[in-house]
């Protein structure tokens, strides 16, 4: 019953408006001043000329886009893509301030006009705030988080709440990417369809079956509702959130870009969390530009997050990082290639050849970036797995406690700080209560990550805390120790002529290093791959033809080196041009507007 209300809650204010979307007069283009406006794979800047010039108005702009919501998201379309946990039913109200984007003034805002998706962890006041948990059905924060908050004061129109991985994937071990207990799966538009395989050999490493509703083409995660929307061109742009690959994931799942920020260049207050430690936002955005614009705005110092005090220091964050979208930023750039995986090496080998015919200097080496890295503790049964292997310990027991510590301690703040009081869950505690409670429409794949992190003492003077605190030490000088090993070049001398730009890597391949380093990452449409079978599942039934999915390359550096980042992003995105729109989403008749 709980499912049932949702999807109502969903439908209803699309269906409230796609009247008088359909009804919108059309045609199409995205020249600047032409009279013509195509949404389908729109910019920022294309958006605000066509307001600026009168072709549109920002409340006709999210008709448009509820227009392509009600036809492509919602469960009973032939698309089904799921991306919106809700929709924002004062959306259009929202735009209609400030005279639809036209109000003197207005437009000197950095995201004027501009309809956007959060991820369903980044509150909203008005919205409920559910990381995709049944436990947290309802819960409608005190305050807006403080990204939320800096992206409305731009201008941008929160056209609602996105879809994601419970827990941001912390929940449980196997959780198919897209799932949550609130809303079921979400699927990647580059092919909208549940895998189809059955029969003993058709589960996944954890013995449960393929056919159980999952995708068929991974929609990446955690934050796949913003991927998928903005693939989909349901959203100009999105926000998501990374602890360890879940930007950079559903950014090359679903041909994007995506940003990976510096742990502080951003305020997580107000985000449902796994771990201060490694937490950050980013935007997901279907250009280079379109990203840079939004990191720019929701950059900066805030006193609620201890983390963005690195921001005081001049030259860290930024308010505008479109003045390094430099389309010759190649020429002359020195970029290491660590291993990268055997099944996208087309992908990779076409971007090095790329980077090496624009003038860039790129050297493959042998080196294994994540091997060295401390893995997570086993959580599964929980009870017979803790306390987890102590250290020292043998190297293949060693792991670390980070994110299990972490959570439990930064949900229970998140939950203190951020949950109106009269909300019953309290604690991590009360998360898993609820779940088992609830039963199996909550733990479908289980909660052992959630019941393992809650047996967790975190009070300061417990055996578990200072074995934190060691871990926390630990993966710091090993992530920061291996990729400024890697960038310092040959002579292992940081500063001197040898010394690397940024490492190239497939897709989120090599996204754990970075993310425990709290280094940035910028992902980009790197080509496409095949969607195979991989032995022992069996190969998909006659009949049933697997497409091809995107594929991202990923450029990372050292600390808030994003401003180099983003000019090679872009300078690899002007010379390749490899995005996309899915077939699965074409355009509508109200998708183009001329006047």
């Amino acid at each position: 019953m709980k499912r049932a209300r949702l999807v109502v809650s969903i439908l209803g204010p699309i269906a409230a408006v796609v009247l008088v979307s359909v009804s919108t007069r059309v045609a199409a283009d995205k020249r600047p001043g032409s009279g013509r406006f195509e949404l389908v794979e729109t910019t920022i800047p294309a958006v605000q000329q066509a307001i600026q010039d009168k072709v549109i108005t920002a409340d006709q702009l999210v008709e448009m886009y509820l227009a392509r919501i009600a036809a492509y998201d919602g469960k009973s379309t032939a698309t089904h893509l799921n991306s919106y946990m809700h929709v924002n039913p004062r959306a259009v109200k929202d735009a209609q301030k400030h005279g639809g984007g036209r109000a003197k003034g207005h437009q000197d805002e950095p995201l004027f006009g501009i309809p956007m998706i959060l991820k369903d962890n980044v509150d909203t006041k008005d919205m409920p705030t559910t990381a995709g948990s049944v436990a947290f059905a309802g819960s409608m924060p005190q305050s807006d988080a403080f990204v939320a908050r800096k992206l409305m004061d731009a201008g941008a129109i929160i056209l609602g709440k996105a879809t994601m991985t419970e827990f941001a994937n912390f929940l449980t071990n196997g959780m198919p990417a897209g799932y949550n207990s609130l809303a079921g799966y979400g699927y990647n538009p580059y092919d909208p369809r549940p895998d189809p395989r059955t029969g003993p050999t058709a589960v996944d490493a954890l013995g449960r079956p393929l056919n159980d509703g999952r995708p068929v083409l991974t929609p990446g995660g955690s934050s796949s509702g913003p991927g998928i929307a903005v693939a989909a061109n349901l959203a100009t742009v999105g926000i998501g959130t990374e602890t360890s690959g879940s930007i950079l994931s559903p950014g090359t799942a679903n041909g994007l870009v995506g940003i990976k920020p510096t742990v502080g260049l951003i305020s997580r207050d107000g985000i449902i969390p796994i771990t201060a430690d490694q937490d950050t936002a980013g935007p997901l955005a279907r250009t280079v530009r379109d990203a840079a614009i939004v990191l720019g705005v929701i950059a900066g110092f805030d006193p609620n997050d201890p983390a963005t005090e690195a921001c005081l220091t001049p030259g860290n964050c930024l308010s505008d990082y479109t003045q390094f979208l430099d389309p010759n930023a190649l020429q002359g750039a020195r970029i290491v290639v660590p291993i990268f995986p055997a099944n996208r090496a087309d992908v990779m080998n076409n971007a090095i050849t790329v980077l090496r015919n624009h003038g860039a200097i790129v050297d493959v080496v042998q080196v294994n970036l994540a091997a060295g890295q401390l893995g997570g503790c086993p959580s599964r049964p929980p009870q017979a797995n803790y306390p987890p292997a102590g250290d020292p310990a043998p190297p293949a027991l060693r792991c670390s406690t980070v994110l299990n510590y972490g959570f439990k301690r930064d949900l229970n703040h998140y939950i203190a700080d951020h949950v109106r009081q009269a909300f019953p869950i309290k604690s991590l505690e009360d998360v898993v209560n609820f779940n088992i409670a609830f039963g199996p429409g909550a733990t479908k794949y289980d909660q052992d990550l959630a019941i393992f992190s809650q047996l967790f003492d975190i009070s300061p003077n417990s055996a578990d805390t200072a074995r934190y605190k060691r871990d926390r030490a630990e993966d710091i000088v090993r992530s920061r120790g291996a990729i400024l090993g890697l960038l310092n070049g040959p002579d292992g001398q940081p500063g001197t002529a040898d010394d690397y730009d940024a490492f190239l890597a497939s897709g989120n391949s090599l996204a754990g290093t970075p993310a425990k380093a709290g280094f940035p990452s910028i992902v980009v449409p790197g080509g496409t791959f095949k969607n195979v079978a991989v032995a022992p599942q069996p190969d998909f039934p006659a009949g049933f033809n697997p497409k091809d999915g995107p594929a991202g390359v990923t450029f990372s550096g050292r600390a808030f080196s994003e401003p180099r980042l983003i000019a090679l992003a872009y300078a690899f995105e002007q010379v390749t041009h490899l995005r996309f729109p899915p077939a699965s989403a074409p355009a509508l008749p109200s998708d183009t507007v001329v006047k």
